[in-house]
């Protein structure tokens, strides 16, 4: 699917500029006077926000810090007129890609841009990871994702043996079956599996 630059700034001449920016270079834009605008607009199309800090109604520095309550989880590159050293911590510590003072330059940020678009890439790419991982895991047999669970939290066979009321032989046919099921090559696959599912002893 293609990336989306979304541009929310209240400065018309900025915003259209922006937007000849980015598709000069091949990228799609959407462009919005404010952050309420892209609000009612926004789908989850893959892509970033170009984001003012200054905006009417929901300041850009508010937007970004309420984005995860609203749902959305697209990386933010902000631009401000008034960029001090404060505002700029702020806005990395709360997710920010860039942070850039205008007047920036136009290479500046299409870095910036290209940075956002491969960390939206990259988070999706992740979930869709985790997705495949938990279907994976809902094949296996209780008694499966249960030896999966204890001999990927560092227990033993036989452990795992006495903690289910199993025979050493059947944990380990309960173990191959998961790795087969999950996909896992080697163990050390599987505990990394297991990590990112969440998965603890009980």
């Amino acid at each position: 699917m293609s990336q989306t630059v979304h541009i929310i700034d209240d400065d018309v001449s900025l915003r259209e500029g922006l937007d000849s920016l980015f598709r000069s270079v091949g990228l799609k834009t959407r462009t919005y006077g404010s952050a309420q605008a892209f609000l009612e607009d926004h789908d989850d199309t893959p892509g970033c926000l170009v984001l003012d800090v200054r905006l009417p109604g929901l300041s850009g520095l508010d937007f970004q810090a309420r984005m995860t309550a609203l749902g959305v989880a697209l990386p933010v590159v902000l631009m401000t007129g008034h960029g001090d050293i404060p505002m700029s911590v702020q806005a990395m510590k709360a997710g920010a890609v860039d942070f850039l003072a205008k007047p920036f330059r136009d290479q500046d940020m299409l870095d910036a841009v290209a940075a956002a678009l491969a960390r939206d890439a990259e988070r999706r790419e992740g979930a869709v990871g985790i997705e495949a991982l938990r279907e994976a895991f809902a094949t296996l047999s209780p008694r499966e994702q249960a030896v999966m669970t204890l001999v990927t939290s560092g227990l033993m066979n036989k452990q795992v043996a006495g903690h289910l009321d199993l025979s050493e032989i059947t944990v380990k046919i309960h173990r191959g079956a998961a790795m087969r099921k999950m996909g896992a090559r080697t163990f050390a696959e599987l505990i990394r599996m297991a990590d990112a599912l969440g998965l603890k002893r009980p």
